[in-house]
């Protein structure tokens, strides 16, 4: 009981720092660590009194006893900033102070029993009803179960906060917000932009300058290729590529998708809308192109068409998984990001050469969000139909 409760304080302290909560990061972490501690300490004292294996009875707690007192120092301070978070995490931190005075009271030989019984009751409570509200907030993507309002607030913070973004930042589920980003990279600009995977920066096919200078906001190495989205593939029907019945098969199973197709490259490009890009996406002889499957980036493809896309990161670093990460990471480099909180994936696409599908086969570039396994058995099932 003690390792699981520990474990999943720990498990919670690390998702929120993950989705950038770094008060919730610090709050569950310092949980876990006052579980662990209180759990440890009761069954190593009960093993001294059966065992005789741990000579901490009375006398010996000293160490423990400082402990909780730090222990009640830090949370006081977390109260104080779980108060402008929501009532939730205030009332979480509140029963966790609560456990604290039940681990100084039991250093000091001195817990009641039903005391201890209450708190520990007031905690499961209040842990179980948060963890069920951020689940279900979570999967409806509304506030279903009611966290509270926070206690403190601060009027100028959200005002603060906007103001020194470093670029343009509309939301995606507005029209003007889309218009704006279309606008931008139709003028040669260059935006990070949400897809059905990670984030992507994006640069219009028509403008070359803005895809040389998606290699300098990257550091990308110049050898590595940049691949091209386009929005459905009846657009690539109308180029009238040099595509055999075994590749349009293949991919018109894989698209719209997290799987990208590299073909041999041809004049057919500019018929698609390239244009000047030409020479600045894929290799000499093949690019990768990919429809992906994402309503608002497939709207935006549209209204600018094909765009060159690679991940919206430094060169060799992670991927962004959503639009405070790019905005943070490259905003001051970027004219525009459209924000569309988290991205459906935390890895990029699997990428697959189709060059010599015909001859002898297809072959796995890079494994992404799409298993390997499973593009092989589409292929297989397309090539055997």
């Amino acid at each position: 009981l003690i390792l699981i409760g520990g474990f999943v304080q720990l498990l919670a302290g690390f998702l929120a720092f993950r989705k950038y909560d770094h008060l919730g990061g610090a709050a569950f972490l310092t949980f876990s660590a006052l579980w662990s501690s209180y759990g440890a300490t009761k069954v190593l004292c009960a093993a001294s009194v059966s065992g005789h294996l741990l000579d901490i009875g009375a006398g010996h707690t000293e160490g423990f006893t400082a402990g909780s007192v730090a222990f009640l120092v830090l949370n006081a301070f977390l109260i104080i900033l779980a108060s402008s978070f929501n009532m939730v995490l205030l009332c979480l931190t509140l029963a966790m102070e609560l456990l604290t005075v039940c681990f100084l009271l039991f250093t000091l030989e001195n817990l009641p029993l039903p005391f201890e019984i209450v708190v520990l009751s007031i905690l499961s409570v209040i842990c179980f009803y948060g963890a069920m509200a951020s689940l279900t907030n979570c999967m409806f993507g509304k506030d279903l179960l009611m966290t509270g309002p926070p206690l403190l607030t601060v009027q100028s913070s959200r005002k603060d906060r906007e103001d020194p973004l470093p670029c343009v930042c509309p939301k995606s589920h507005l029209t003007s917000g889309l218009r704006t980003i279309a606008e931008l990279l139709n003028t040669g600009a260059v935006c990070g932009v949400p897809t059905d995977t990670v984030y992507a920066l994006a640069a219009s096919c028509k403008h070359p300058q803005a895809i040389e200078k998606v290699y300098r906001i990257k550091d990308r190495p110049q050898e590595k290729p940049i691949c091209i989205f386009i929005s459905n593939l009846e657009q690539l029907r109308a180029a009238a590529p040099p595509i055999s019945p075994l590749l349009w098969e293949f991919m018109e199973n894989v698209y719209p998708g997290g799987i990208g197709c590299i073909i041999q490259k041809g004049e057919w490009l500019k018929k698609l809308g390239v244009g000047a890009g030409y020479s600045r996406v894929g290799t000499q002889d093949s690019i990768m192109i990919r429809v992906p499957d994402l309503t608002v980036l497939v709207h935006l493809i549209d209204m600018t068409g094909p765009l060159a896309i690679t991940s919206a990161n430094p060169s060799g670093e992670v991927d962004s998984t959503h639009h405070d990460m790019v905005i943070s990471r490259l905003g001051h480099k970027l004219e525009g990001v459209l924000c569309d909180g988290e991205s459906d994936e935390v890895v990029a696409s699997t990428v697959v050469n189709c060059t010599k599908i015909d001859e002898s086969g297809i072959t796995i570039v890079r494994e992404g969000c799409i298993p390997a396994g499973k593009v092989m058995q589409i292929f297989e099932r397309v090539k055997n139909r």
